[in-house]
C-alpha cells in the first residue's frame, strides 16, 4: 500500500496552511513552490481538497486558499481519506469489497489489526500538531523569502 502523490500533495499544503495564523491565504503559486508539485497537477488536488471542504478558494487580488477548518479538527486520515478515498490494505479488511475465505484465513485478523493500527496513527496527527513541529523545523529553508500573498 502506498498513499498517493496526490495525497501526498494535499497534506504538504495543509501543514502549511495549518503553519499560518488562523485566516491566511495562500496563493496557488507558493502552494505549488511550496509542496514541490506540477502546477497542472496540484490545480486538480486542490479542487478536490475545495471539494472535500478540507480548503476553501477565493479569487482575485486579496484571493488564494485558507484552511476550511480549525487545524486541530484535521488528521493525516481525513486528508488522505478525502484524497484517495478508505484505507485498504487488502480485500478482505473491512470496509473493502470483501473475501470468502476471510472466516478462515489466519491472516485476516493480522490485516484487520494493522489496517487499525495505520488508522489510529494518521487519526492521531493533526494538522495543528503537524503545524507546530514544522514551525520548529523551519522547513522549507527558503520560505522566509516567499511573498505567500
Amino acid at each position: 500500500m502506498q498513499i498517493t502523490r496526490a495525497a501526498d500533495y494535499a497534506v504538504r499544503v495543509m501543514v502549511h496552511l495549518a503553519s499560518l495564523p488562523p485566516g491566511s491565504r495562500v496563493k496557488k503559486s507558493a502552494l505549488v513552490e511550496l509542496s514541490e508539485a506540477p502546477e497542472s497537477f496540484l490545480s486538480k488536488v486542490l479542487q478536490s481538497m475545495v471539494a472535500n471542504r478540507l480548503i476553501t478558494s477565493r479569487r482575485g487580488g486579496g484571493g488564494g486558499f485558507e484552511l476550511a477548518m480549525p487545524p486541530d479538527r484535521v488528521s493525516v486520515l481525513t486528508v488522505v481519506e478525502a484524497i484517495d478515498g478508505p484505507i485498504h490494505l487488502n480485500l478482505c479488511v473491512p470496509g473493502a469489497s470483501g473475501c470468502d475465505r476471510s472466516l478462515a484465513c489466519a491472516v485476516h485478523p493480522v490485516w484487520v489489526e494493522a489496517r487499525a493500527a495505520l488508522v489510529k496513527v494518521l487519526s492521531g496527527a493533526t494538522m495543528a500538531r503537524l503545524a507546530r513541529k514544522r514551525r520548529s523545523v523551519k522547513w522549507p529553508p527558503q520560505a522566509a523569502e516567499v511573498n505567500w500573498l
